[in-house]
């Protein structure tokens, strides 16, 4: 209305900002699912797509970064669940969501469900390395906690009875799939700890989807590892398939097969090792007779007549003896000029002969002490002299005699330096030899120039 109040007008681009903000701060991230429609990458990489279910769509796009870490490559008709924010692309005025997170539907629950248990378990301490039971190195008996009718059982069988023929094999059939899995498996580790007969558990089975795989990712299961007394090797579906009972056991096996040839070690390489450190052995005790006959034959060689030794060792005796004869008497005569000189030096130390020395300096210090006194007091009385005749020159008053005068202002008693300090009809004084002069200015001339 013309009349009314100004009308707000907004250019579409502020529009369309204004709509953006409130979108992106409404909406900063949210879970979606749908199928996906129209799905194509352009040369940038990025994942631009329409995500719809029977009533609605909304366009999608997944950037280059993001779609890197995707663990799929998405398809039309593909039902998907993901984490995006919406945003709003102000070229064309539309709505969009930005995905950040992407993963099949139907899996995100279990995954979900999957990292939370991970966690609480880490936190409990359950995958804690310390926690961890070594493995015995030979095995006498293992206990198999897996499916019976599987080709998993029948793996661990041929590989285990082939390394190691006399292994013992205790198998507890248990469900590794579907409803009663996790009581199966839990049931079967206690026993297995209640009868204590087996040195080793192998949980196994083989490969198949997350959903497959739920009985080994439940926390009774977990926690059933964790209290075994018995160390538990988790040989679970291919080396990508990762579940919670992987990380609770004592060791993780990539596969079923891989784990019949940890637990237990090659008969054949036992047997070649066993013969490798006999032959060891074997050379290294020859050798060592060898080095004991070598020493042999060094001190039979070294050994001599004892006779000769005696005689060696009376020679010996006697030298040192003579050695010894000389040796005292030249401690003898050292100590006697030792002695001498001490003698010598208390005689020079008597208090007689250091009292006449203390005399005789005394004097000759009292002699220089009296010569020294005269010279500084003649020095000191021309010294005083020269000072006084200094002082009467720079007496100010020995100056004013010679007819000089000083002229000062009055009263603030100023010297007068210049006719410019003080003016016509101004009280001065000028002070002389004997006393000081009052005066009053009538003139005052610079440089021969009269000074007004």
């Amino acid at each position: 209305m013309p009349n009314g109040p100004r009308k707000t007008i907004l250019t579409v681009s502020e529009l369309t900002s204004r709509i953006k903000s409130v979108v992106e701060s409404t909406f900063p991230f949210v879970w979606v699912r749908g199928e996906i429609s129209n799905f194509r990458i352009p040369g940038s990489g990025h994942f631009y797509f329409t995500l719809k279910d029977t009533a609605s769509q909304i366009a999608a796009v997944m950037f280059r970064g993001q779609a890197r870490q995707a663990k799929f490559v998405p398809a039309d008709g593909m039902n998907i669940v993901g984490l995006g924010r919406l945003s709003v692309y102000e070229a064309r005025g539309s709505y969009q969501i930005i995905i950040e997170y992407i993963e099949p539907a139907g899996i995100g629950a279990l995954q979900i469900a999957f990292d939370t248990l991970k966690l609480r378990l880490a936190d409990l301490g359950v995958f804690d390395p310390r926690h961890k039971k070594p493995l015995p190195f030979l095995p006498e008996s293992v206990a198999l906690v897996t499916s019976p009718t599987g080709a998993v059982v029948h793996d661990l069988i041929n590989v285990i009875t082939r390394r190691a023929p006399g292994v013992r094999l205790r198998i507890y059939p248990v469900r590794v799939q579907g409803p009663g899995a996790e009581d199966d498996i839990v049931q079967a580790i206690g026993l297995a700890n209640v009868r204590a007969d087996s040195d080793l558990i192998v949980l196994a089975r083989g490969g198949g989807s997350l959903e497959d795989l739920q009985a080994f990712n439940s926390e009774p299961v977990a926690m059933a590892i964790y209290a075994s007394a018995i160390p538990v090797v988790s040989a679970v579906g291919h080396e990508t398939d990762v579940t919670i009972a992987d990380f609770a056991a004592d060791l993780r096996a990539p596969t079923p097969s891989a784990a019949g040839e940890i637990v237990v070690p090659d008969k054949s390489e036992l047997v070649r090792r066993c013969l490798s450190v006999r032959s060891a052995l074997e050379n290294r005790f020859l050798h060592y007779l060898n080095s004991l006959k070598a020493d042999f034959h060094n001190l039979n060689r070294r050994l001599c007549d004892p006779r000769k030794k005696i005689q060696e060792h009376w020679i010996r005796l006697d030298d040192a003896t003579l050695r010894l004869a000389r040796l005292m008497k030249l401690c003898l005569r050292q100590e006697r000029e030792r002695l001498l000189n001490l003698d010598r030096r208390l005689a020079a130390g008597s208090p007689q002969v250091l009292l006449r020395q203390h005399r005789a300096r005394r004097e000759v210090l009292d002699q220089r002490l009296l010569t020294n006194m005269r010279i500084l007091i003649r020095t000191k009385r021309a010294a005083e002299r020269e000072n006084s005749l200094r002082l009467a020159a720079l007496n100010p008053l020995a100056i004013l005699r010679r007819g000089y005068s000083v002229t000062r202002t009055v009263p603030d008693r100023r010297v007068i330096t210049h006719p410019d300090q003080v003016d016509l009809e101004a009280e001065i004084e000028t002070l002389v030899a004997d006393g000081r002069v009052l005066s009053v200015v009538k003139g005052k001339s610079s440089h021969g120039q009269e000074v007004v």
